[in-house]
């Protein structure tokens, strides 16, 4: 059994638009075409986030977008060497 919950991210919502900035100009840079990840630069930048902030283990981060660990792995590399 499993309980749904809502958190709230102690961080601003500017400090989300940046990291999603910078994912997104580095997508644009690599030349990764549109629709061809997982997750937007968005919820990637927010996937960044709960581990900075909050510790989240990349397995939960990875169960709750619904992508295999690996590929939580390496989004989550991505917005660290964005950085």
């Amino acid at each position: 059994m499993s309980v749904t919950y809502t958190a709230v991210l102690p961080v601003r919502e500017e400090t989300v638009h940046r990291l999603t900035g910078l994912l997104d100009a580095e997508r644009t840079r690599r030349g990764t075409r549109a629709r061809t990840r997982s997750l937007t630069c968005r919820d990637q930048a927010i996937l960044a986030l709960r581990w900075f902030c909050d510790g989240t283990r990349i397995t939960q981060l990875a169960a709750d977008n619904k992508i295999s660990v690996s590929t939580g792995y390496d989004y989550l590399h991505e917005a660290i060497d964005v950085l």
